[in-house]
């Protein structure tokens, strides 16, 4: 008789065989005890190496007393991977076919108001390329140019702007005894250009988003008005609380909470708006250039107050003018 030893599955189990049997004959023993196919079946035998169908007639004794291995699957795992396979593929079939059933999701989205946003926009936006990092500079002008609040009030008011672009930090910056003066947007030709100045003095960071949002509300207010008058500030003021009420990402909120952005002293907004291909500056033309650029910056400063006074001013006085013709009448 021939005795053999073999694990399969981490579990031994031994094989009575003829004195003549041979490796065959092994294999069709174990395909009728262990119920794995004579075709799935890898015998490892130390210092013979892996034996597989078919089998050869080697006699069974060269496999006596050797470490053997059996590799292999029974026809009941075979089955139930199988009826797991065809489970899982039905599966997937029904989810295929369900979500090829679904209805297209509906799009909420105007025609109406997509072509007014087309319309009503900046059609170029342009970094200086010749500074640090334009693709920063671009996200920036791309930001402001998507932000709901602009779009809305651009919609509203129906400006169309062809370029919108940065400002050099180095220009239209004065500096002398009393400060420094830095203007943080021009308009030119209502609309034609927009500069903005996106970056820090070191040209190595960017300014604060709101501060530059409500610095192009004041520049789109010059598209109706150049001069900085009663009409300007109400137009921009408006803007300013529409782009704040339209901005969800922020709840309709403005700056610290209050109706609009009022700058330092150290940044102005502009001097006016810009006319002409040269940037002339003044909203009246050449001589509106003279007169604003030769103003201090105190002079500039005290003129912004004078408005913020008038300004605050009119409802009383409008208020005692209606009283008195009331009393009149």
């Amino acid at each position: 008789m021939v005795s053999i030893n073999l694990t399969h599955h981490g579990k031994e189990h031994i094989f009575d065989l003829e004195s003549d049997a041979t490796v065959t004959d092994l294999v069709n023993e174990i395909q009728d005890t262990l119920y794995v196919p004579i075709e799935n079946q890898k015998l490892m035998v130390a210092k013979l190496g892996i034996l597989k169908a078919p089998f050869d007639t080697r006699p069974a004794t060269d496999l006596e007393n050797r470490k053997i291995t059996l590799i292999g699957a029974s026809s009941a795992e075979i089955s139930s991977l199988r009826a797991a396979s065809e489970k899982a593929a039905a599966r997937e079939a029904h989810l295929a076919a369900a979500r090829r059933n679904q209805p297209k999701a509906y799009s909420r989205r105007d025609p109406a108001r997509a072509q007014e946003e087309s319309q009503y926009t900046f059609m170029t936006l342009r970094p200086l390329p010749n500074l640090p990092h334009p693709e920063r500079s671009l996200a920036f002008l791309e930001r402001l140019r998507d932000d709901p609040g602009i779009r809305a009030a651009m919609r509203a008011h129906k400006f169309s702007v062809g370029l919108l672009t940065e400002m050099d930090p180095l220009s239209y910056t004065e500096s002398n005894h009393e400060g420094t003066t830095r203007i943080l947007g021009l308009n030119r030709n209502k609309g034609e250009v927009i500069e903005l100045r996106l970056r820090t003095d070191a040209y190595d960071g960017y300014r604060n988003y709101k501060v530059i949002r409500n610095t192009l509300c004041h520049e789109l207010a010059h598209n109706v008005h150049g001069p900085h008058d009663r009409n300007f500030w109400d137009l921009c003021h408006q803007i300013e609380r529409e782009v704040a009420k339209a901005d969800w990402k922020s709840n309709g909120h403005s700056v610290g909470g209050n109706d609009f952005y009022e700058p330092s002293e150290e940044i102005a907004y502009d001097h006016g708006g810009w006319t002409g291909g040269e940037f002339v500056l003044g909203g009246g033309g050449p001589s509106g250039a003279s007169a604003s650029s030769s103003l201090s910056r105190r002079e500039i400063i005290a003129r912004a107050t004078e408005e913020r006074l008038k300004k605050q001013k009119q409802p009383q006085a409008d208020s005692n003018a209606d009283a008195s013709s009331s009393g009149k009448s």
